[in-house]
């Protein structure tokens, strides 16, 4: 209904901006007119419907050389379409180059996984990456059945077999709990196809270790709150129409409401740009809240199994999680070589809560254990930005190579 309501004024605001703007049209020749323009593009920033990003992706470097990218759908499924960024290269360059290959598991927590471009981007001049691009709850039709943590489990076994032998693996975020989980249950079961590496980046292994906010509000709500608060059903107007779902639109509400006034000093900040005319920050501005605000709808069984079993009894880290009945022994885990990265100024999953990992895979040798914290980084920092191309990406590299 809000955005029924919406749309047609940031239509009209829309239009009146470039009114205001074009240099074809009168009205950008009156007094003021920057001002007025800047105005009537930031209410329409704001109240528009932001769309899922394209990750742009079109070449990388090489040893020293260009080549060209292109995206194909390796594997589809209901919930996730298993993404490869593919070198246009003959077969025999390609067998050449020799790239590791890595699967770079996306967070299912409300942004589209073309949050990680940068993170592809980086990753691409010296692996061949492939991605979990995870779909938007509300355009999945009711017929396809339910998604539940363990689905997701399922989900990287399956790539994972998928894609061996000789694969690696990185997990950012989220999704460093359900990896761990997924490579045990293969570790326990002898499965022949296991990843030669497993990078967790900023994950929430043990929440229990310096708890953020985000930790917090699990732990002080109790696990009705959230089954009658925050889930919803999908409107007709959508494929999912009456799955039950955790929205987007909520979930940026509370992305926003962690760090209002920064949000608020950066939409000032973007409207005096405007009227400046500096287009450079102002483009920068557009780029970041086009990804930021684009947001989809988490399936609410995947969502409520999260905040029970991760966040509200710490399965993982006190060794009573079970998958459908099989017990997730991490210590099982003997071939697997293991990294954590961790940004120092995290405040989404904070410093320890993945470094976890290191003190339930008991069973991998020392040697082949390796950890880093990034200095003066924060969340996004340790995969995206200059930090992470600089610092924290050649050490995931480095490792790759150490033990692959």
């Amino acid at each position: 209904m809000n955005r029924a309501l919406i749309t047609p004024l940031t239509h009209w605001a829309e239009a009146s901006s470039k009114l205001f703007s074009n240099p074809i049209s009168p009205l950008a020749h009156t007094p003021f007119s920057q001002r007025i323009a800047a105005g009537y593009e930031l209410m329409f920033r704001l109240g528009k419907s932001y769309e899922k990003p394209a990750f742009n992706i079109d070449s990388t470097i090489v040893n020293g050389q260009t080549v060209a990218i292109v995206e194909e759908v390796e594997l589809q499924k209901s919930f996730c379409t298993l993404i490869h960024f593919k070198k246009v290269l003959s077969s025999k360059e390609i067998k050449q180059l020799d790239q590791p290959k890595v699967l770079l598991v996306a967070p299912l927590s409300g942004h589209h996984s073309t949050l990680l471009r940068d993170t592809v981007r980086a990753l691409l001049t010296h692996h061949d990456v492939y991605i979990t691009d995870w779909t938007d709850a509300r355009m999945v039709p009711l017929a396809e059945g339910e998604f539940h943590l363990h689905d997701y489990i399922y989900y990287v076994q399956d790539f994972i077999r998928h894609l061996a032998p000789n694969l690696h693996v990185i997990s950012v975020c989220q999704p460093t709990v359900p990896v761990l989980a997924a490579i045990s249950l293969m570790a326990t079961a002898k499965d022949p196809k296991l990843p030669k590496t497993m990078t967790m980046m900023g994950g929430p292994i043990d929440p229990r270790k310096s708890p953020t906010q985000v930790n917090n509000l699990a732990v002080e709500k109790p696990y009705s709150w959230f089954e009658n608060n925050v889930i919803y059903s999908v409107p007709p107007n959508f494929p999912g129409n009456g799955r039950k779902v955790y929205p987007g639109f909520l979930q940026h509400t509370g992305f926003v409401a962690m760090n209002p006034r920064r949000h608020a000093q950066s939409h000032w900040d973007f409207y005096q740009h405007l009227i400046k005319g500096d287009d450079d920050p102002a483009e920068a501005h557009r780029q970041f809240y086009d990804e930021y605000n684009a947001v989809l709808d988490m399936p609410a069984g995947y969502y409520l199994d999260t905040i029970k079993t991760v966040f509200q009894e710490f399965s993982l880290p006190k060794g009573t999680w079970e998958v459908e009945g099989k017990l997730v022994r991490p210590q099982d885990i003997k071939t697997v070589a293991l990294f954590t990265v961790e940004g120092e100024l995290d405040d989404i999953s904070g410093p320890g809560q993945t470094q976890a990992a290191h003190d339930i895979c008991t069973g991998i040798p020392a040697n082949r254990q390796q950890d880093f914290v990034a200095p003066n980084c924060g969340h996004y920092g340790i995969f995206s930005g200059r930090r992470w191309r600089e610092v924290v990406c050649p050490k995931i590299t480095e490792f790759i190579q150490k033990h692959g």
